[in-house]
Protein backbone atom coordinates (compact mmCIF):
# COMPACT_ATOMS: atom_id res chain seq x y z
CA UNK A 1 0.00 0.00 0.00
CA UNK A 2 1.46 3.28 -0.93
CA UNK A 3 0.24 4.92 1.82
CA UNK A 4 1.36 2.46 4.35
CA UNK A 5 4.75 2.25 6.09
CA UNK A 6 6.03 -1.02 7.78
CA UNK A 7 8.37 -1.42 10.43
CA UNK A 8 9.87 -4.44 10.97
CA UNK A 9 10.22 -6.25 14.54
CA UNK A 10 13.40 -8.26 13.45
CA UNK A 11 16.19 -8.16 11.46
CA UNK A 12 14.53 -9.37 8.45
CA UNK A 13 12.17 -6.88 6.66
CA UNK A 14 8.47 -7.58 6.29
CA UNK A 15 8.89 -8.21 2.97
CA UNK A 16 11.51 -10.82 3.32
CA UNK A 17 9.46 -12.19 5.63
CA UNK A 18 6.23 -12.36 3.00
CA UNK A 19 8.37 -13.77 0.11
CA UNK A 20 9.94 -16.42 2.39
CA UNK A 21 6.94 -17.99 3.88
CA UNK A 22 4.98 -17.94 0.27
CA UNK A 23 8.21 -19.70 -0.89
CA UNK A 24 8.00 -22.11 1.63
CA UNK A 25 4.27 -22.58 1.35
CA UNK A 26 4.40 -22.88 -2.78
CA UNK A 27 1.14 -20.56 -2.77
CA UNK A 28 -0.13 -17.21 -2.24
CA UNK A 29 -0.22 -15.83 1.10
CA UNK A 30 -1.01 -12.31 2.49
CA UNK A 31 0.53 -10.32 5.18
CA UNK A 32 -2.19 -9.41 7.96
CA UNK A 33 -2.06 -7.93 11.38
CA UNK A 34 -4.68 -8.35 14.20
CA UNK A 35 -6.92 -4.82 14.42
CA UNK A 36 -8.95 -3.39 16.37
CA UNK A 37 -12.69 -3.85 15.39
CA UNK A 38 -13.11 0.44 14.78
CA UNK A 39 -10.53 0.02 12.27
CA UNK A 40 -12.61 -2.23 10.27
CA UNK A 41 -13.44 0.40 7.83
CA UNK A 42 -10.25 1.02 6.28
CA UNK A 43 -9.23 -2.29 5.51
CA UNK A 44 -9.87 -5.32 3.56
CA UNK A 45 -10.69 -8.17 6.57
CA UNK A 46 -10.09 -11.98 6.23
CA UNK A 47 -11.64 -15.12 8.34
CA UNK A 48 -9.99 -18.34 8.51
CA UNK A 49 -8.24 -20.71 10.73
CA UNK A 50 -4.71 -20.92 12.38
CA UNK A 51 -2.86 -23.59 10.75
CA UNK A 52 -2.03 -26.58 13.53
CA UNK A 53 1.63 -26.17 14.97
CA UNK A 54 2.19 -22.87 13.02
CA UNK A 55 2.36 -19.84 14.86
CA UNK A 56 0.74 -16.70 13.06
CA UNK A 57 -0.01 -18.88 9.71
CA UNK A 58 -3.63 -18.83 8.54
CA UNK A 59 -5.62 -20.73 5.85
CA UNK A 60 -8.03 -18.13 4.72
CA UNK A 61 -11.64 -18.88 4.16
CA UNK A 62 -13.20 -15.90 3.54
CA UNK A 63 -12.35 -12.13 2.18
CA UNK A 64 -14.67 -9.06 2.83
CA UNK A 65 -13.33 -5.65 1.67
CA UNK A 66 -14.07 -3.38 4.89
CA UNK A 67 -16.55 -5.15 6.35
CA UNK A 68 -19.13 -3.62 9.38
CA UNK A 69 -18.36 -4.81 12.81
CA UNK A 70 -21.66 -7.15 12.86
CA UNK A 71 -20.48 -8.11 9.75
CA UNK A 72 -17.05 -9.21 10.76
CA UNK A 73 -18.59 -10.82 14.36
CA UNK A 74 -21.06 -12.98 12.41
CA UNK A 75 -18.23 -14.40 9.60
CA UNK A 76 -14.66 -13.23 9.96
CA UNK A 77 -14.23 -14.47 14.16
CA UNK A 78 -10.85 -16.26 14.09
CA UNK A 79 -10.04 -18.27 17.30
CA UNK A 80 -7.44 -17.10 19.29
CA UNK A 81 -7.52 -13.47 18.68
CA UNK A 82 -8.77 -11.05 21.38
CA UNK A 83 -12.03 -10.10 21.34
CA UNK A 84 -12.99 -7.67 18.98
CA UNK A 85 -10.32 -7.48 17.01
CA UNK A 86 -9.71 -9.30 13.23
CA UNK A 87 -7.16 -9.92 10.71
CA UNK A 88 -6.82 -7.19 8.57
CA UNK A 89 -4.64 -6.71 5.02
CA UNK A 90 -0.84 -5.08 6.28
CA UNK A 91 -1.15 -4.39 2.86
CA UNK A 92 1.77 -6.67 1.30
CA UNK A 93 0.97 -9.58 -0.95
CA UNK A 94 2.86 -12.59 -2.92
CA UNK A 95 0.18 -13.44 -5.22
CA UNK A 96 0.20 -15.99 -7.73
CA UNK A 97 -1.00 -16.61 -11.67
CA UNK A 98 -4.30 -17.44 -10.85
CA UNK A 99 -4.80 -14.22 -8.74
CA UNK A 100 -4.37 -12.58 -12.07
CA UNK A 101 -6.49 -14.66 -14.08
CA UNK A 102 -9.50 -13.90 -11.10
CA UNK A 103 -8.38 -10.41 -11.71
CA UNK A 104 -8.92 -10.35 -15.30
CA UNK A 105 -12.36 -12.32 -14.93
CA UNK A 106 -13.31 -9.34 -12.77
CA UNK A 107 -12.15 -6.76 -15.03
CA UNK A 108 -13.81 -8.31 -17.45
CA UNK A 109 -16.98 -8.20 -15.91
CA UNK A 110 -16.62 -4.60 -14.29
CA UNK A 111 -17.74 -2.60 -16.91
CA UNK A 112 -16.89 1.15 -15.13
CA UNK A 113 -16.71 0.19 -11.63
CA UNK A 114 -13.28 -0.11 -10.03
CA UNK A 115 -12.33 -4.23 -9.29
CA UNK A 116 -10.63 -4.29 -5.84
CA UNK A 117 -7.82 -6.50 -5.11
CA UNK A 118 -9.99 -8.41 -2.46
CA UNK A 119 -12.52 -9.18 -4.66
CA UNK A 120 -10.09 -11.57 -6.52
CA UNK A 121 -8.59 -12.64 -3.08
CA UNK A 122 -12.41 -13.59 -1.92
CA UNK A 123 -12.61 -15.65 -5.29
CA UNK A 124 -9.09 -17.24 -4.12
CA UNK A 125 -10.13 -18.19 -0.79
CA UNK A 126 -13.16 -20.44 -2.19
CA UNK A 127 -10.81 -22.29 -4.68
CA UNK A 128 -7.47 -23.53 -3.11
CA UNK A 129 -4.91 -22.79 -0.84
CA UNK A 130 -4.52 -19.57 0.18
CA UNK A 131 -2.86 -18.17 3.17
CA UNK A 132 -2.66 -15.27 5.45
CA UNK A 133 0.88 -14.55 8.12
CA UNK A 134 0.97 -12.07 10.47
CA UNK A 135 4.90 -10.83 10.27
CA UNK A 136 7.36 -9.65 12.93
CA UNK A 137 6.46 -6.42 12.53
CA UNK A 138 3.95 -3.35 12.28
CA UNK A 139 2.25 -1.47 9.52
CA UNK A 140 1.30 2.74 9.99
CA UNK A 141 -1.31 4.04 8.31
CA UNK A 142 0.15 7.53 7.11
CA UNK A 143 -2.98 8.64 5.43
CA UNK A 144 -4.82 8.69 8.29
CA UNK A 145 -4.76 11.69 11.20
CA UNK A 146 -1.30 11.29 13.05
CA UNK A 147 -0.38 8.40 11.32
CA UNK A 148 2.84 10.16 9.69
CA UNK A 149 3.77 11.66 13.32
CA UNK A 150 2.92 7.50 14.42
CA UNK A 151 4.79 6.08 12.18
CA UNK A 152 8.04 8.52 12.34
CA UNK A 153 7.82 7.57 16.24
CA UNK A 154 7.95 3.84 15.51
CA UNK A 155 10.56 4.47 13.39
CA UNK A 156 12.51 6.55 15.90
CA UNK A 157 11.62 4.21 18.77
CA UNK A 158 13.13 1.63 16.37
CA UNK A 159 16.13 3.28 15.60
CA UNK A 160 19.87 3.21 17.42
CA UNK A 161 19.33 6.64 18.90
CA UNK A 162 16.03 5.32 20.69
CA UNK A 163 17.43 6.76 24.44
CA UNK A 164 18.48 10.21 23.12
CA UNK A 165 14.20 9.86 21.27
CA UNK A 166 12.90 9.00 24.82
CA UNK A 167 14.99 11.45 26.30
CA UNK A 168 13.92 13.87 24.69
CA UNK A 169 10.04 12.79 24.57
CA UNK A 170 9.93 12.77 28.57
CA UNK A 171 11.22 15.98 28.87
CA UNK A 172 8.78 17.51 25.94
CA UNK A 173 6.11 16.17 27.89
CA UNK A 174 7.62 16.80 31.12
CA UNK A 175 7.37 21.06 29.81
CA UNK A 176 3.86 20.52 28.55
CA UNK A 177 1.05 22.87 30.62
CA UNK A 178 -1.77 21.00 31.70
CA UNK A 179 -5.01 22.37 30.32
Amino acid sequence: MGDHLYVSGNQKRCAQQLVEIAAAENTAVSAVQATHESKLPFYGTVGGQLLAGRKGLYEISRVIEKPTPTEAEQTLIVPGLRAGHYLCFFGMHVLTPMVMELLTEELANAGARPVPLTSALARLAGRGKYLATELSGRRYDIGVKYGLLTAQMALALDGQDRDEVVSGLLELLARREVR
